[in-house]
């Protein structure tokens, strides 16, 4: 197909980006051609190339565009920075981290893809979004370790780990479960291996 008359350059660029997203989410890096991508998103294939030079281009674009979107909800940290023991803490952690990414199903799926389809390359773009993300819970974390209200050595791992479980959670419980169990009972699980 071809783009809409009269579209300015960041309108198609736009809704390339949209449609790319929705379909790489849906159906996976390898599910998903660029001639369907163009197609959903009423563009060339050539106007894909043109912006994108390369398949895997459009899917970093779309991811760098996903994890741009996070952002940390300001009462969480504040109830973080002010819980009272290692186990508040924890919850706060956790509710912070679920609310932050389960708040974003797409970007959820296009990550469980990247790790499962695409290389290595992509770890300096997760490091740059999701290290603030790390960076910012674990030095709340930290205090709660060095006292020792909280297994682990260090606080980046038991952050790292959270953030785990919430993108294995469904596929995870799903193939060897069959079924998809609550989040809440599987943080549970955790919670208690992790207080000291």
């Amino acid at each position: 197909m071809s783009e809409f008359p009269g579209a300015t350059r960041g309108s198609t660029e736009e809704r390339m980006l949209s449609t790319a997203a929705s379909l790489f989410a849906k159906f996976g890096y390898n599910g998903v051609s660029t001639r369907e991508i163009a197609s959903a998103a009423e563009v060339s294939e050539v106007t894909i190339y043109r912006h994108y030079p390369r398949k895997r281009d459009l899917y970093v674009a779309v991811l760098a565009a996903e994890l741009q979107r996070i952002q940390l909800r300001g009462e969480l940290l504040t109830r973080l920075a002010d819980a009272q023991n290692g186990r508040a803490a924890l919850v706060c952690t956790f509710e912070l981290i679920t609310t932050t990414l389960v708040q974003q199903p797409q970007l959820l799926r296009l990550l469980q893809y990247s790790a499962l389809e695409l290389g290595d390359d992509l770890d300096p773009l997760l490091r740059r979004h999701l290290g603030q993300l790390v960076d910012v819970v674990a030095r709340y974390l930290e205090p709660w370790i060095q006292r020792g209200e909280l297994r682990g050595s260090n606080a980046k791992t038991l952050v790292l780990t959270l953030i785990a479980i919430i993108l294995s959670r469904g596929p995870l419980r799903r193939v060897f479960l069959g079924d998809t169990e609550n989040l809440n009972s599987l943080f549970e699980t955790y919670s208690e291996f992790c207080l000291a």
